[in-house]
């Protein structure tokens, strides 16, 4: 069964930086054959898609992350990243990692606060 850690959350600032990190629990040759996302969701609302990076490396974020967040992995060491810079209130929610297709148990998330 696939484990999925993310860590790094936190309290941030408006305006401030954080940086999320998700630990796979799968074989090198799985991890790096599938595309990895990462997602955030709000109590009370769905889970939604922030990022993905493909194996290739390309990337593609949500409207509204682009130019303030960015993904990146680390095949050897099955990590996938996600670099939040100018954080607004509005990006407070739990984050999660997970295939470009959610198709893994999910993790328990990484929480990050934004308050001044």
């Amino acid at each position: 069964q696939v484990q999925l850690v993310e860590s790094g959350g936190g309290l941030v600032q408006p305006g401030g930086s954080l940086r999320l990190s998700c630990a796979v629990s799968v074989s090198g040759s799985i991890f790096s054959s599938v595309g990895m996302g990462w997602y955030r969701q709000v109590p009370g609302k769905q889970r939604e898609w922030v990022a993905r990076i493909g194996i290739a490396g390309g990337t593609n974020y949500a409207d509204s992350v682009k130019g303030r967040f960015t993904i990146s992995r680390d095949n050897a060491k099955k990590m996938v990243y996600l670099q939040m810079n100018n954080v607004k209130p509005e990006d407070a929610a739990v984050y999660y990692c997970n295939t470009d297709e959610p198709r893994w148990q999910w993790g328990q998330g990484a929480q990050v606060i934004v308050s001044s």
